[in-house]
């Protein structure tokens, strides 16, 4: 069945289950305005990560310090149930778990989304267990700075990081936004451990499940998205990437892909149950053969089109993660022109970005879209 037919077969169903079709645009909590145009959102991608271990409350205050609008939690799930930020459920590389002695027999390889990984899984700790760890630099090799905070710093709670933006929105003068991603939910949900409900309560349990509040929720998948536009007033993010499918596609025999959701048929369908779309940044401007920025895409144009906001992932200061010709050397981890990045994306028209250098992009942004 071509894509776009099978697309629309999709949204017949979402009709089906009670889902709004049309756009959540009017519950936006980004409506700061200059111009006719939105200033586009700083979204502090695991808070400040270029900075401090990433998922930890010191990375999301200073996040807030540096000027992010929002702070940006994953969230697993733990064995008693309790929705904690890590990037993955695995936190062999996250924490100091390899270290720990008592917790060597808790070593499993188990596989996620498809993929076999060998590592520690937040699902075969309970909150106390897991709150004697203590987070470390994911990538200390390009971070190495980082490493001087390891050992510094518990895994924290959902709960903690909305009481963290709450106590930061009193003392700043000026709301300290959450962007909640729900991590592989279909493996979770298959473990018997739902992110889903658990999402719902906290968000209604700290009066955050209204229009108007300054909370985004996203996922790589579908599925689960589509089911919170039934239950949650708050705006929802489409996640994608540069190649590949949602996993709860792949699971059920969808033969969709990302690439599918971005065609101008595919975003109509999205702009049904989600506000926006959180495409990797190649996705909006890619890489041409030498590694050079090239051209923008139709993307932005599209998506806005449908109806769609804009936040690529992820703008980060080193080499590494830079195109080519913003490189100041051959040197991984030192920084290059995070600056001239963020202005061809400001150009391009994006409507927010994730960082891990959240002072840059607040200092760019600044630039490109002066008060007047």
């Amino acid at each position: 069945m071509p894509a776009t037919r099978t697309i629309g077969v999709a949204v017949a169903a979402l009709t089906l289950l009670g889902v709004a079709t049309m756009s959540t645009a009017s519950a936006t909590p980004d409506d700061d305005r200059h111009g006719n145009r939105a200033v586009p959102l700083v979204l502090g991608h695991r808070g400040a990560s270029g900075y401090r271990p990433e998922h930890t409350l010191a990375s999301y205050e200073l996040a807030a310090r540096m000027g992010a609008d929002y702070i940006e939690p994953d969230l697993v799930s733990t064995k008693d149930g309790v929705l904690v930020a890590r990037h993955e459920p695995e936190i062999g590389g996250t924490t100091d778990v390899a270290k720990r002695p008592e917790f060597a027999a808790r070593k499993a390889t188990k596989v996620l989304d498809g993929v076999s990984v060998t590592g520690w899984w937040t699902e075969d700790f309970t909150l106390a267990e897991l709150r004697t760890l203590r987070a470390v630099e994911r990538i200390p090799d390009v971070r190495q700075r980082n490493t001087i905070y390891n050992g510094r710093y518990q895994v924290p709670t959902f709960q903690e990081v909305i009481d963290l933006s709450k106590r930061l929105s009193r003392e700043l003068g000026r709301d300290i936004g959450i962007y909640p991603e729900t991590k592989h939910p279909t493996y979770f949900r298959k473990l018997g451990l739902d992110l889903n409900p658990k999402v719902v309560e906290a968000l209604e349990r700290n009066g955050l499940n209204r229009r108007g509040a300054k909370v985004f929720v996203q996922s790589f998948e579908v599925g689960n998205l589509v089911e919170f536009s039934r239950k949650l007033r708050v705006p929802l993010i489409q996640l994608t990437s540069a190649s590949g499918a949602p996993y709860d596609f792949v699971a059920s025999g969808d033969k969709r892909t990302y690439a599918d959701l971005l065609t101008p048929a595919g975003l109509r369908d999205v702009a049904r149950y989600a506000y926006g779309i959180g495409p990797a940044k190649d996705q909006v401007i890619p890489r041409d053969a030498a590694g050079n920025l090239a051209q923008p895409t139709a993307l932005v144009a599209n998506a806005h089109k449908a109806g769609l906001k804009v936040h690529p992932y992820t703008f980060r200061a080193e080499n590494v993660f830079l195109p080519a010709n913003l490189r100041s050397s051959a040197v991984p981890s030192e920084y290059g022109d995070l600056f001239g990045e963020l202005s061809a994306f400001w150009a391009a028209g994006v409507d927010g970005v994730f960082t891990d250098n959240t002072d840059v992009a607040v200092a760019s942004r600044a630039e490109a879209f002066p008060r007047r």
